[in-house]
């Protein structure tokens, strides 16, 4: 299995990272990890992913059926006795037969449901935030400069102009409010992507075959939210790995 490493958060005390894996051109999925740096994360996200492929691979194996045993030599008056003697029990037959029908046709109609979108209207006018973090930044003692290592370190560019997505803005928002004054700009902690847990999130409930509802209810449950708009980054990083462990606990259930 090849795999692909993205780094998605880094600072002093932790780093999270995000294990991509691939047999040819066949994509395995991914799992996070923690841990308290790069390898130690790497490792993490690596067993998980490992783990979950491995119990995909046990419950995708075809089961025998007991045909052979089914079939007995020794008695030739079975198989023209019940068609013969009995009519009436053949009738009731299909309607036994026909019972697992309707669970079939409920679980494909759970997979056609759509996926729940958390991704919300965004605001047209990002200037309150703008304005926000401009005030951060001076609070910090920020330059433009600094503020594009920052952004670099973060991101992958130097302007906050170019954050086209609005969670995005508010999560450096939100994470500047964090850093205290005089930081370093090189090693200060950089924000959770917050896109990349959503869309992880995403993955993850579609291979759950979960319905909108039932991640609505497995979100209450767990974080106390109706919406993963709801989240922190932090809680957000938290639920996508209680996906990730129900992810791996499902698996042999399909058997």
């Amino acid at each position: 299995m090849k795999t692909k490493v993205e780094i998605c958060h880094i600072d002093s005390n932790r780093c999270v990272v995000r294990v991509s894996g691939f047999d040819g051109e066949r994509d395995l999925g991914s799992a996070l990890g923690e841990g308290a740096d790069a390898e130690e994360a790497e490792d993490r996200a690596r067993q998980r992913l490992e783990e979950r492929n491995l119990k995909g691979r046990v419950s995708s194996e075809p089961k025998r059926n007991p045909q052979p045993a089914i079939k007995q030599q020794g008695d030739p008056q079975v198989q023209p006795a019940k068609p013969a003697k009995d009519p009436g029990s053949r009738e009731t037959n299909p309607a036994n037969t026909a019972s697992p029908i309707p669970f079939q046709n409920n679980e494909a109609q759970a997979v056609s449901t759509p996926e729940p979108s958390e991704a919300p209207t965004d605001p047209e006018d990002w200037s309150e935030e703008l304005t926000a973090i401009d005030l951060q930044l001076k609070r910090i003692g920020w330059t433009r400069d600094q503020e594009k290592i920052y952004l670099e370190r973060a991101y992958g560019h130097g302007s906050r102009h170019k954050l086209t997505r609005y969670s995005d803005l508010v999560s450096f928002l939100n994470k500047l409010k964090s850093i205290e004054t005089g930081a370093d700009a090189s090693s200060s902690p950089t924000p959770l992507r917050r896109s990349d847990l959503i869309a992880q999130g995403d993955e993850m409930l579609t291979t759950l075959k979960w319905d909108q509802e039932r991640a609505k209810t497995f979100l209450q449950s767990k974080l106390g939210a109706s919406s993963r708009q709801q989240l922190s980054d932090e809680q957000l990083f938290e639920f996508n790995m209680l996906l990730e462990e129900q992810l791996i606990t499902a698996i042999p259930q399909e058997n």
